[in-house]
């Protein structure tokens, strides 16, 4: 597959065209962005670490009914995927109280909600990602009633399976980001990337954080941390 020219870089990632007009190239940098762009900085080897990360988890979500983006990896950076149109919404399924969830409501982090919570934000830059609700995001027409309903009903499923999963390799899903696309016949799949940059996945006998909060919150660590939740989900994937 051929790699055209680039077409967008983001935070995170670099988007190219190929010569398949259904099919884009994402390249993962080690670039690290928090609060919104205002803080920045590198952590090495996360390009890989996410791209592999995100490939497999992906890959495991199709398997069990999810769809998704992901086509093919094509190296330790790069990752074939199909061209979508993203929805400007971005999904967070919460399980546990943690981060902006925690600050925002007053509610001691590490507390765990009796069934988790799903909160959607605008993804504008400009704007700071303000949150909004479903009647919101119609007014807007960023999505119909039926996309949402979709989008809702692909993040509880994936959340159950995420959490049953990485209860598996020793680590709680405390919470997540996700982001939707639609192909050109309108179906909705889920897109973007999952992984340490996120998640909230904290180690399940000692709560140690091994995710994008300790580059947040200048805990150190980072780069290990990052190598630890990846040689869990290789050893049980």
């Amino acid at each position: 597959m051929e790699m055209k020219e680039q077409l967008y870089e983001g935070k995170a990632k670099k988007v190219f065209a190929t010569d398949d007009p259904a099919l884009l190239i994402v390249d993962y940098k080690d670039d690290a962005t928090a609060f919104n762009g205002l803080k920045k900085g590198t952590i090495a080897g996360k390009g890989i670490i996410n791209n592999r990360m995100s490939n497999r988890l992906m890959a495991m979500l199709e398997s069990k009914g999810i769809p998704t983006h992901y086509v093919k990896e094509l190296s330790q950076r790069e990752t074939l995927v199909k061209r979508v149109q993203i929805v400007p919404l971005e999904v967070i399924v919460r399980n546990i109280a943690a981060g902006s969830f925690s600050k925002r409501y007053g509610v001691e982090e590490g507390v765990v909600f009796d069934q988790p919570t799903i909160e959607f934000s605008y993804k504008n830059d400009a704007l700071g990602d303000p949150l909004l609700n479903t009647r919101h995001a119609l007014a807007l027409k960023l999505a119909t009633e039926a996309e949402i309903a979709s989008i809702e009903d692909y993040s509880f499923r994936t959340n159950e399976i995420l959490k049953t999963f990485w209860a598996s390799c020793g680590v709680t899903l405390v919470d997540f980001k996700l982001e939707f696309g639609r192909l050109p016949d309108g179906t909705i799949v889920l897109a973007d990337e999952i992984s340490p940059d996120t998640c909230r996945l904290w180690d399940s006998k000692t709560g140690e954080k091994l995710d994008k909060d300790r580059f947040r919150r200048d805990m150190g660590g980072v780069e290990a941390a990052y190598l630890e939740i990846m040689k869990r989900l290789e050893a049980n994937l």
